[in-house]
Order: C-alpha cells, then structure tokens, then sequence
C-alpha cells in the first residue's frame, strides 16, 4: 500500500462508538487510507475487508501506532476509558489511560509535523456557575463557551471528576506544544453523543454500568425499572452521532478554520433532564416496539452512592454554545432529540432484541 500522507490518516480508538461511526464515514466519503487501532473491533468488523484501512488491534501505547503517525498528514485520538462507573472505582486507571497514552501521541505529532485532532469530553466544563453560586440556573449564564467558560471541578477526593480532570489536563498540553513547539490541533469537546452502536448491554456484550442511554435501554429490553439517579434532576444535549461525524469531517475539510481552535459539539435544542429523559424514551419504546405498549416501565430513584459508590458527583447541567462551530465549520446539528432516541432505540432493538428477556 502506496503512501501519501496528506491523504492518510491514523485514528486510536477507530472500533469504539463514536470512532466506529467517523470510520464508516471517512471510509465511504472520502479516499483517504487509514491506520486504526483499537483492542477491540466488534463493532467495525463490517469496515475490516475495506481495502483502504489497515486496522491494528492493539492498545495506543503499541509501537506500530507511533510508526503510523510517520506516514499520516493527521492523527485523531478517541481512546479513553469513558464511562462514569470507572471515574470514582478505578480512578488511577481512567487518568493514566487517558494522560500518558496521548502525552506520547501528541509530542509523536509534534516531531512529524502531524495535524493532532483530539476528542476531549464535555465534562471538562464542570459545574455551572449557577450551582457553584447556589443560584437558580440561567441559561445564559450557564452557556457553555470554550474560550471563556470556567472550568469547575469538585475537591479531590471527589474522584468522580478524575475523568474530566485527566482529559483537562490533556487539553492544556495541546494548548501548551501549539504555543510553544507549533503543533497544529483541534480540540473536540462532544455533548453526550448518541445512535446505533452505543456502549453495550450488561450481560450480553459487557460487564457494569454503561451510561445513562444504554442504562435505560437494559431496563426497557429486560423489563426493569428505569433507574434515576439521584432523581434524574441533571440536565442533558443529546446530539445524534451522524450530526456529530458531520462536525468532525467538517474539521477534516477545513483545516484552516479548525487550527488551533476547540469546538463544542453538541445540540442545545435537545437539551432535557434525565427524569424527562425517562418518560420520553418509554413512550418511544413502546412506538418502536407496539408489541409491548400495554407494559407498564416503572421509573425508580436511586442515590448517587447506591448506584455508582461513593466519591460520585455529577454536572448539573451541560448546554453548549455552538455558534464558533456554526461560523467557522458551517456546521449545524440537524437531528431533533425524539428522532435521535427512535433511531438509536431501533438500532438496540435490532441488536439486542432476541438476546435479552422481555417478561
């Protein structure tokens, strides 16, 4: 396989949700070739016979991924431990799997003059200023803007903001080798992606908590109750991942206006709260799957502690301001919050539908 590296692209993490979906899309829309690695691959086993990706499964700390960022013009990293089960039980890992990894991919992208696009998490915003200030929310004033916004984390010993912290920290080196050695990034900062190929389902192809979409579609597959934590007072953007993969390759086609810059990716109209969340994606469920609307799905309140262990603290509230990626990408998500649910709740039916019970 002949090389151009401006036309080649390595992505870390190519086979989990989101890097799934911007693999299919690069893959069928353009004809770049692609280095992908990830340890596992069940979810782009469709794309392993495309002439055009050389997967590797493998970790991002493998030798052959720092052999591949020679050959690639860019370099996009996903790979993280991204689930806030983990954030408060094994913190030491989320933060050494999210820091060291990508501190050696970053300054690999600096030596070989690589564009480094990296996929941070909305998370690093914290709390809002309304909760810190024990004020009613305002939307203004709680308008997430990436220039400008405070970073508010809990203390230490509240380990459920490790994540967040660890992929700060990550945001603040590229900040530093772009200022210092030159090193041409984007930061990506996504607002609970959602569609086909999220998380998994306990018991079937994974073990403990996913987050709070796959969490209640268990409980809607298997007849369980819908469990809200903390009384699913939080709120939340959901943004459909196809919206999202068009974000990213807008950034992939406009180099100079996504340099150097961060990027909210979300969609501030599907804002809900999870307890509306709940109730919303029961009566999709029920239109998805008619055989079933006679069921009644109970909605249970949990605490914090119960269900995730002590040490957990949660955003009260993540809205993005979007219009730096509206201006400089021309990028405006599309997708209304019930038509992402129904399409992603489809998509679970489909996969997992036979495989679990309904009683």
């Amino acid at each position: 396989m002949s090389y151009n590296r401006d036309k080649t692209i390595t992505i870390v993490g190519c086979g989990g949700f989101i890097g799934s979906h911007l693999l299919e899309r690069i893959l069928d829309t353009t004809d770049f070739i692609v280095h992908g690695f990830d340890i596992d691959f069940r979810k782009i086993n469709h794309l392993l016979g495309n002439e055009r990706l050389d997967f590797h499964k493998t970790d991002m700390h493998d030798s052959s991924v720092f052999e591949s960022v020679k050959k690639s013009g860019t370099v996009i990293s996903l790979a993280a431990l991204c689930n806030p089960s983990l954030y408060n039980t094994v913190p030491l890992e989320v933060i050494e799997s999210n820091i060291s990894g990508n501190l050696e991919l970053l300054k690999a992208c600096c030596d070989q003059k690589s564009r480094f696009i990296y996929f941070s998490t909305s998370e690093v915003y914290g709390r809002t200023v309304s909760s810190i200030a024990g004020e009613p929310g305002d939307s203004e004033k709680d308008l997430l803007r990436e220039d400008s916004s405070p970073l508010i984390m809990g203390p230490v010993r509240v380990q459920r903001w490790s994540y967040a912290a660890s992929k700060q920290i990550i945001e603040r080196l590229i900040y530093a080798y772009g200022f210092e050695k030159g090193l041409d990034y984007t930061i990506l900062r996504p607002f609970n992606f959602i569609g086909p190929r999220m998380d998994f389902i306990p018991g079937v192809d994974g073990e403990g908590i996913p987050r709070v979409l796959a969490c209640f579609m268990d409980a809607l597959l298997n007849n369980k109750p819908l469990k809200l934590v903390d009384g699913g007072v939080n709120r939340r953007c959901f943004t459909y991942i196809g919206d999202a993969i068009d974000a990213v390759m807008a950034v992939l086609g406009r180099p100079d206006d996504s340099r150097r810059e961060i990027f909210n990716i979300g969609n501030p109209s599907n804002e809900i709260t999870i307890n509306d969340l709940a109730c919303l994606m029961i009566k999709l469920y029920k239109e998805v799957r008619p055989e079933f609307s006679g069921k009644l799905y109970d909605i249970q309140k949990v605490s914090s502690v119960d269900f995730y262990g002590q040490g957990y603290e949660d955003s009260d509230r993540r809205l993005p301001d979007i219009r730096k990626a509206c201006e400089r990408l021309r990028w405006v998500p599309g997708t209304n919050l019930a038509d992402s649910l129904r399409i992603t709740i489809k998509a679970y039916v489909d996969q997992y539908g036979n495989r679990v019970s309904q009683k």
